[in-house]
């Protein structure tokens, strides 16, 4: 089940964001599972360009919207503005009608627009003026919020948190990568270098491809250890829901594909599980008063749990 052209589209990602092979893996592998990602980091680190590169690299329709406080859902999913002349409301549509969407410092609107984005992600339509009109396919939306200024923001709830398929951070390229980015945009933005290696119905393609990637019951077992896990750990107030496991099962799915492999690996589920499941557990108030995070709980839940014998059968 290798595709070479999943490897062009990592490395179109790499020409642009170096040093982040992890996030670019990451990413596609969202976009395979048809799924969506917050990504969580600090201004300037090249949010847009990674979302860009990948946009470019499928050839997909991309949108980026900018949420701010006085962000309206109109402004997002459109509007039915009245025609004199033909006597009836045309649809003008919003920036969610693409295929792939950058939600700019999502939390930074109020929960009303946001609520209208994430319908879209939820439902892959939306609903304007009591008619649905369904979005384009493939759909993405990577969502970013900046963990450091939370003054004036709306905190996504928990609900809204749980629907996307993974969170994750980028960080600071080294002192190596970031000399290279100066070699790299000295000249001209990487960017326009690029140009795409995988078409859209190729993408969709994939997107029903992955679905028969094989998940061994063993590995299903495993998913669920770990999620029960999140729900009775003692610093842990609300865990992951079954909704959860779906996703990491998901992940997982296209995390072995993007690997060339027809099957999940144990090893594709204890890489991924932070990433589905983090963002979806609720720490208990004395456990955040000690300076304990999710990714913690996260990693002594992964360390003790035992790990499935996977079965490698031809079939």
């Amino acid at each position: 089940m290798y595709h070479p052209k999943l490897e062009n589209i990592l490395l179109n990602i790499e020409h642009v964001m170096i040093g982040k092979r992890n996030v670019a893996e990451l990413s596609v592998v969202a976009l395979l599972a048809q799924g969506h990602v917050l990504l969580e980091d600090v201004p300037g680190v090249g949010k847009t360009m990674m979302v860009r590169a990948l946009a470019k690299s499928v050839g997909a329709n991309f949108k980026r919207i900018q949420f701010t406080p006085d962000l309206l859902p109109s402004d997002v999913i459109g509007v039915s503005i009245f025609n004199p002349k033909e006597l009836e409301f045309q649809f003008r549509p919003g920036p969610i009608m693409g295929n792939i969407i950058l939600a700019d410092e999502i939390n930074r609107t109020s929960p009303k627009t946001q609520s209208a984005l994430l319908e879209g992600m939820e439902e892959g339509s939306i609903t304007v003026d009591g008619v649905t009109r369904t979005l384009d396919k493939p759909f993405f939306v990577m969502a970013t919020q900046n963990p450091i200024e939370y003054e004036g923001t709306y905190p996504l709830p928990e609900a809204q948190l749980d629907r996307f398929l993974l969170k994750m951070r980028m960080g600071y390229p080294n002192a190596r990568e970031e000399i290279e980015v100066l070699n790299r945009l000295q000249i001209a933005s990487p960017i326009d270098q690029l140009s795409p290696v995988l078409t859209l119905e190729e993408l969709r393609d994939l997107q029903r491809e992955v679905k028969e990637v094989v998940v061994d019951d063993t590995i299903k077992s495993y998913i669920v250890d770990l999620a029960n896990k999140t729900r009775n750990h003692p610093n842990v107030y609300l865990g992951a829901s079954p909704r959860g496991s779906i996703a990491l099962m998901k992940a997982s799915q296209a995390y072995a594909m993007l690997h060339g492999r027809d099957y999940v690996l144990p090893d594709d589920v204890q890489f991924l599980a932070p990433y589905i499941f983090s963002h979806r557990i609720i720490l208990k108030s004395e456990a955040k008063y000690e300076g304990i995070s999710a990714e913690d709980v996260m990693e002594r839940i992964l360390a003790r749990t035992h790990v499935p014998v996977q079965r490698l059968v031809n079939e």
